[in-house]
Formats: structure tokens, sequence, C-alpha cells
């Protein structure tokens, strides 16, 4: 069995999985006795895998699974689990032993509510006045006043998480670019993804083995770097044995993707004067919820997961796309207005391992099953500095005469600093690369893996394709018959 990163990771896992195979066996129902049988199938006691009592786990347990098998509350697809938060009992500013007592006292000075107590030559902080505002450690000449702060709002570069008056996590949705950091760096799991493993096998199931119309995956070049125990080839067979119809690479989007945007550049940026890449959707969404005024620098190509799903169901109208990804920000891409019609659903990583096993696909004794050729670039695109590179090499090939001066943005809070440049207008580059996870796409919220090896993984992947460049790979499509622009107006 594969070896998890974590509890929290193991526990999705073990949802996924049982849901999925009381789906299959058809003895799957949303009520409350199937959801009290689901979680004492997992938690059978009677000693609690991690939390106080098996009582508590299994409620939790019962939350996840009803995530998935009920319709989505809201539109943001991270949710908040309240009853799996520990409220984090944390005093985000604490006063150490390195306060000298000094006749200063600019902490006690710039605290806006009095919380700073002088007592005995030393400070002290009252946690029930402290409104966690930090002035008086900006202002302490000893450093004195440490600052810990709790992991979900650690991990959210934008300040898109906040505590409530219960002291659980809070999201703020107009703030929030579904990245999902907060996902993956939540110790107790109390954050999560909605999940639409049940959604994909129903629509798997109704497709009458393929029969009534074709189900096809569309697969995340960055899947190269989460099974690394088989050939790629392999995977690729195993996810066709779930019973899609093919499995088509992400990467060869990208490749269409790379040679849009370079003509994109060329015909644009005189009068743009700096263009960002749209591959990730936490990126643009950023851009759109912090900086609207600068949404007209954004390429207005699309996604290569929306570039390939409109080149399949170009040539099969009736066809179903599911993408297969690292990524919990592509569940909310799928749904905007302008682009919606392209893909289903979308599956993370996570949820794939589950599937697996829910139906005992052993990878390593699957046939393999040939890639289509998507080029090198275009399977770099899963890491940071791959659009980039890609992108250039189109350039170089095309003999287009543009000054290009790239920038590569690695996870948001490097995007978050370079955008406020931007919006300064001292920018010194004229093309942004923009990824919101750090390593870009290989450190996805939803990888099963997240370890340095990842990004050999990905060049390693990209050496074995036949074709040496984009152009190559994707001189087989008529694009000019394919919707490739962005229509961001219609998402307001």
């Amino acid at each position: 069995m594969r070896k998890f990163e974590s509890n929290v990771q193991y526990i999705k896992y073990m949802v996924n999985k049982e849901l999925v195979k009381r789906f299959l066996s058809n003895t799957l129902t949303n009520t409350l006795e199937s959801l009290n049988d689901i979680s004492e199938t997992l938690i059978p006691g009677p000693k609690p895998m991690t939390r106080c009592c098996i009582y508590k786990e299994r409620h939790i347990i019962q939350e996840r699974a009803k995530l998935t098998m009920e319709p989505l509350k809201g539109d943001n697809v991270i949710q908040i689990l309240p009853e799996a938060c520990d409220e984090c009992p944390i005093d985000r500013f604490v006063v150490t032993e390195a306060c000298r007592g000094c006749l200063g006292h600019k902490c006690h000075e710039n605290c806006p509510k009095d919380a700073i107590i002088i007592m005995n030559q030393r400070a002290y902080i009252d946690q029930n006045k402290c409104i966690e505002c930090g002035r008086c450690k900006a202002v302490c000449p000893f450093n004195a006043i440490s600052e810990v702060q709790r992991p979900c709002i650690r991990s959210c570069a934008i300040n898109a998480i906040s505590m409530d008056e219960n002291r659980k996590a809070h999201i703020d949705d107009t703030k929030c670019v579904s990245c999902g950091a907060c996902v993956y760096n939540c110790p107790f799991g109390a954050i999560v993804d909605k999940s639409y493993v049940l959604d994909i096998m129903k629509l798997i199931k109704d497709s009458e083995n393929n029969t009534k119309y074709k189900v096809y995956a569309v697969v995340a070049p960055a899947i190269s770097s989460q099974f690394t125990d088989v050939k790629i080839e392999q995977v690729i067979a195993g996810i066709e044995k779930i019973g899609f119809y093919h499995a088509v690479e992400a990467a060869l989007g990208a490749d269409i993707v790379s040679y849009h945007e370079a003509h994109e550049f060329a015909e644009t940026v005189d009068e743009r004067k700096w263009m960002t890449t749209s591959c990730c959707p936490a990126f643009v969404n950023y851009i759109k919820k912090q900086y609207p005024d600068l949404m007209s620098h954004v390429s207005g190509t699309v996604s290569p997961m929306v570039a390939i799903a409109r080149i399949i169901k170009s040539t099969d109208p009736d066809a179903k796309v599911v993408f297969v990804g690292p990524c919990t920000a592509k569940k909310m891409e799928i749904k905007m207005e302008d682009i919606k019609d392209a893909v289903e659903y979308t599956m993370t990583f996570e949820e794939l391992q589950a599937i697996f096993d829910a139906m005992e696909i052993n990878l390593k004794e699957c046939d393999e099953v040939a890639l289509d050729n998507a080029s090198y670039y275009g399977r770099i695109f899963a890491r940071s500095g791959g659009v980039t590179d890609a992108v250039t090499q189109v350039i170089k090939l095309e003999g287009i005469e543009a000054d290009f001066k790239p920038t590569k943005c690695d996870g948001l809070a490097e995007c978050v600093k370079t955008l406020k440049v931007a919006s300064l207008g001292k920018l010194p580059f004229n093309f942004i690369e923009g990824m919101a996870c750090k390593g870009g796409c290989i450190g996805g919220a939803a990888s099963l893996s997240h370890g340095p090896k990842d990004l050999g993984q990905v060049d390693k992947y990209g050496k074995l394709s036949k074709e040496e460049n984009s152009l190559d790979a994707i001189r087989v499509f008529d694009l000019k018959s394919i919707d490739l622009e962005r229509h961001y107006e219609k998402n307001d």
C-alpha cells in the first residue's frame, strides 16, 4: 500500500476509497444510517486513530463523506470542516525572556488596545485585549516579542484566512483563490477541497462503457512525479481501466498554449507593455480579485486543460472530459462562465489513488499504454519556469522579433510581490510567469508527493517525448477552428 505523507492525507484517501467502493457495489446512500456505517467501518475502535475519542473521529468522517455526496454549499470549492478544526489555542504575540524592561515602553505606547502591561520592569500582553495587530513586535528594540501563527493563516499568502469568534478558521471567499495551500498545511485536516469522485464515477457508469458518450481523462504532466514506482505508461493504462475511453496528455494543450501565447505576446506587448501567463487559475484569480485594473495584462489564452479539452470536443462533440491533476484551483476554473463548456469535472491525484485502490487496480500489473506525443516543452509546464522555457522556444522557432524579458514567480508569495511592483508601474520585465504553488504544478496542494525529487521526474518525463518541440507536437491540429481565447468579462 502507498505510504502517505500524513494522517490527514490518509484519512482523505480512506473516505474517498470507501465512498467509491460503496458506489460501485450500489450500497451507497446519503442517509444517517449509511454515514454511521461508513464512519464505523473506517474508525472501528475501540481506540481512536489521532483524536481524543472515536466518536469525534467518526463525526468528522461523516462530515467529510457528506461534503462529497452533497451539492456544494456556496461557490468556493475550499471549505472549512468546523468539527475538525482544533481552534488552535495559540497566542500569536508573546513577550519572551529577551525583554529588558526598557524605559522607552514603545510596545505599550504603540498598542491601540492598551493590551501591553508593564509589571516588575517587564512587558506582558493581555491576550484578552490583544487584536494581533503586531505593532508591539514592530517597535520592540530588542526583538523580544515572538510571533507564532496558526498553520492555516501562515500558509495563506493573500491573507484570506482568519479566526472567527470561536477561534475556528474562517475563509474570506472574496479573497480566496482556491490554491489549496491551507488544505495541504492544516495539520488537522479541517480545511478541505470539494471532491467530485462520485460525480465522475457516475459519469463513467452512465456512459454505458463509453457507448452513449465517451469519457476522456485529460492528465496533467505533473503526474510524472506522483507514481514513480511504475512507468507512466502503466499509470495511463490504470486510468483507462477505471472506465475512461482514453487518457490524453494535458501537455499537448500546453504545447498549443505556448504557441498561442508566444504570438499573443509579440502582437500585444507594445500596447500592453507587459503580459502575464494564464495557465494557473489561482494566479489569474488573484489578479482579478486584488488587481482588477491589471486584468488587461493577463494573457487571453486558455489554459492547457481547456485547450486540449476543446480539441477533444471538436472531434467528438458528445465527449465528456475529466481533468486529472494536483490542483484544487482547477475545480474552480471549470466553473468560469466563458470556459465551463470545456471540462465536466476535475479529479486530484489524491482522489485518483483512492479510485485505483477501490477498484483494486494494481498499476504494476497494468500493460503499458502509449502516450499522446506532447513535446518536452509541453510536459515541463508542470514545473516553475516551464512556461517561460516553452514560450521562449516558440519565439525562437517562429523567428518572432520581440524583446522577451521574462520573470518567473515561484509560489503565490512571489506573485504578490511582483504584481505589487507591476501595479506601481516599476516592473523591469515584460512577461510574468505566475505559479501559485511553490515549484509549480508539481507542488500542487492535492499532489500525493511533494518531495524534492519531483522536479527531476518532470524533466525526465519530458525527455521521453519523441517530438523535438511544441511546433512538431501540434502540427496535426487545425488551431484556427478552436476557440483558444479567454473572455474574462463574462466571469464578472
